[in-house]
């Protein structure tokens, strides 16, 4: 008898992934890409289309019982739509009749947010497996959490339970893109620590590339050569035309001979070495994405790479005060909202896990050093603070666990 299998999507505002996940939640098959994040509703969907469809080929894909999906959001599974805050051209998104429309997808379709699914991941299979009542962090582009309460899930009538990175922790603090101020994401996300250093003086250093620097863009060739299965999270070409499909999305200098000699989204889509990648529909859409952005792009532009949280990590490591600073603050910001959090609900032990975790210690230690006086109660101070062990397949594990806890009914895998 055949195995039961999980396809799964992870979409964040700095990368899109997709993975086929067996019964026991080890990943199978993966691929990612960039998210154009700036880009419009269809560049984005393009890329989530490329992404299925090369997990697709997988010849075990006809044994997934359907496909489950963590968003940023908001999110509304009940209307299938997505509102990501970090994903301005998807709003009120149908994401999930886009995806049931793609090619090869069967089954149910579940949608969680994206801090949802790492919560199941992590509850499954990662740092809170064994603990009942743990709220799980995704630090990374923006801020997310999902809330584990006697030992299940909880996504709330909504969807959006466990909305860390909205709570206000600074009455009087910057205004956030969620219509709000002093959020916790607009001072804890990797964006917002690389703003806030940039702003107070800290420069970075040679690893990031400078304004006149030359990059070459790919073509449709090197993206058909780099679309086989495994190839696609680690092909460069890949990841460079789907990050660069938004114009306003890559700082670009174009002359006017630049242009006059450069491919036409035609000629991109025409040009792939793959015949059966160029006639597929996920290469359709990326040329008709191209053409709608007018990204008609010369193989040599100029190109800036704005700075990084993990930027700002190299600097903090070597001493750079400013950018000790920038991760102190966000520690503390993180570690305010974990308390509102474990006041609320309980919670035993708290899961960090997303980009931005990966500067370590850095975040941690803050975080936990403030935690001790924000979490003040009694019930609140023997709270755990754990770095995540499912790194960037958290979310595609936990989307899977959705999608099984659908398939089995109460009392599943989470």
């Amino acid at each position: 008898m055949p195995q039961q299998l999980y396809a799964a999507l992870d979409i964040g505002g700095t990368k899109i992934a997709a993975a086929l996940v067996d019964a026991g939640g080890t990943l199978l098959t993966r691929a990612e890409l960039p998210t154009p994040a700036k880009g419009s509703a269809e560049e984005v969907m393009a890329v989530v289309a490329a992404l299925v469809e090369t997990v697709a080929r997988d010849p075990r894909w006809s044994e997934t019982v359907g496909i489950g999906i963590g968003s940023a959001g908001p999110i509304d599974p009940v209307r299938g739509t997505v509102s990501p805050v970090n994903i301005p051209g998807w709003r009120d998104f149908p994401l999930v009749d886009h995806v049931r429309e793609l090619d090869g997808v069967h089954g149910d379709v579940v949608l969680i947010g994206d801090g949802c699914a790492m919560a199941a991941g992590e509850h499954w299979r990662g740092a809170a497996r064994g603990y009942d009542n743990a709220l799980c962090l995704v630090v990374s582009t923006g801020v997310g959490a999902g809330l584990i309460l006697d030992g299940a899930l909880r996504t709330g009538p909504s969807g959006n339970a466990g909305h860390l990175g909205h709570i206000s922790v600074d009455i009087e603090g910057e205004d956030c893109p969620c219509g709000s101020r002093g959020c916790v994401e607009i001072i804890a996300s990797g964006t917002s620590i690389a703003r806030w250093a940039a702003s107070n003086g800290w420069r970075p250093t040679d690893n990031v590339v400078e304004s006149a620097a030359a990059v070459a863009l790919p073509t449709a060739r090197d993206l058909a050569a780099s679309a086989r299965i495994g190839e696609v999270a680690a092909s460069p070409t890949a990841r460079d035309l789907a990050a660069s499909l938004a114009a306003n999305d890559l700082a670009v200098s174009l002359t006017s001979r630049d242009l006059a000699a450069s491919p036409t989204a035609n000629d991109l889509a025409a040009s792939a070495g793959n015949a059966e990648f160029a006639a597929s529909p996920a290469a359709r859409d990326l040329a008709a994405s191209a053409r709608a952005a007018e990204v008609a792009a010369p193989r040599t532009a100029t190109a800036v790479a704005p700075p990084t949280a993990a930027d700002v990590a190299a600097s903090a490591r070597a001493g750079d005060e400013i950018a000790l600073a920038a991760f102190e603050r966000a520690g503390r910001a993180l570690a305010a909202g974990i308390a509102c959090a474990a006041m609320l609900v309980d919670i035993r032990a708290a899961v960090i896990g997303g980009g931005v975790a990966k500067a370590g210690p850095l975040l941690l230690d803050p975080l936990r050093r403030h935690l001790t006086t924000y979490a003040s109660l009694p019930f609140t101070r023997d709270l755990a603070i754990l770095p995540a062990t499912l790194g960037a397949d958290a979310g595609l594990i936990g989307a899977a666990a959705a999608l099984a806890e659908r398939e089995r009914g109460r009392g599943g895998v989470l």
